[in-house]
C-alpha cells in the first residue's frame, strides 16, 4: 500500500489540500499530513487545520509521494523551507512521485525537479516554471514522476489522478464514482 505525504504550510489553499486528502483516504491509500513548522496550520481562508505531524518529525522517512497543495502564502512559506526543498529532491532521486498544484509548482522547479518536464501552474505564474520542457493547458499534467494541476477547481481531478498513480485506475474509477464526479 502506498503510503503519501502531503505537506500543509501557513496559507495553504484549503480546497486543494483537503480533496487530496479526503480522495486518497476514499482510495485506501494511507496519508500523512504533515504541517510545514507546526501541526495547527491556518490556510488562505482562515481555516485551521490540525495535520497529523511535523515535516521535522519525518525528515528521515521516505514516502510514496510527496503532494504539495498550493495557495500562494502556503507556496512561499514552501518556497523558503530549505528542509521540504531537500525533502523533495531526496525523494525525486529515490524515484518517488512528488506531486503540487495551483502555485506550488514553483516549489517543484526550485527544487530542482522540473528540468525537461511538462508540468502546468496556476495561470499568471507561468514564468516561474523556468526549466519545463512545455507549460499547458491541460489541468492535470503527468510526466514520469512529476504530477501538476492548475489550482482549486482541478483539485477533484488532480485527486485522482493521485488515486490513479498510487492505487489503479480502477480504484481511482469507483472513488470519482462514489463521488459523483463526472468531469
Amino acid at each position: 500500500m502506498s503510503n503519501i505525504l502531503v505537506i500543509l504550510a501557513e496559507g495553504f489553499e484549503e480546497t486543494e489540500a483537503v480533496t487530496i486528502i479526503d480522495v486518497l483516504r476514499r482510495g485506501n491509500i494511507t496519508v500523512t499530513a504533515a504541517g510545514l513548522t507546526s501541526s495547527l496550520i491556518t490556510g488562505a481562508h482562515g481555516i485551521t487545520i490540525q495535520a497529523d505531524t511535523t515535516l521535522m518529525a519525518l525528515t528521515d522517512q521516505l514516502f510514496n509521494g510527496v503532494i504539495l497543495p498550493g495557495g500562494m502564502g502556503g507556496t512561499k512559506n514552501m518556497l523558503n523551507s530549505t528542509e521540504l526543498i531537500a525533502l523533495l529532491q531526496r525523494h525525486a532521486a529515490a524515484g518517488k512521485v512528488t506531486a503540487a498544484i495551483c502555485a506550488a509548482p514553483w516549489v517543484l522547479e526550485k527544487a530542482n525537479l522540473l528540468e525537461g518536464k511538462k508540468a502546468t501552474i496556476y495561470p499568471g505564474l507561468e514564468d516561474k516554471l523556468i526549466s519545463t520542457s512545455a507549460t499547458t493547458p491541460a489541468e492535470v499534467i503527468k510526466d514520469d514522476k512529476i504530477i501538476t494541476s492548475k489550482g482549486p477547481g482541478t483539485a477533484m481531478s488532480f485527486a485522482l489522478a493521485l488515486v490513479a498513480e498510487f492505487a489503479d485506475d480502477d480504484t481511482a474509477n469507483q472513488v470519482a464514482k462514489g463521488l459523483l464526479f463526472t468531469g
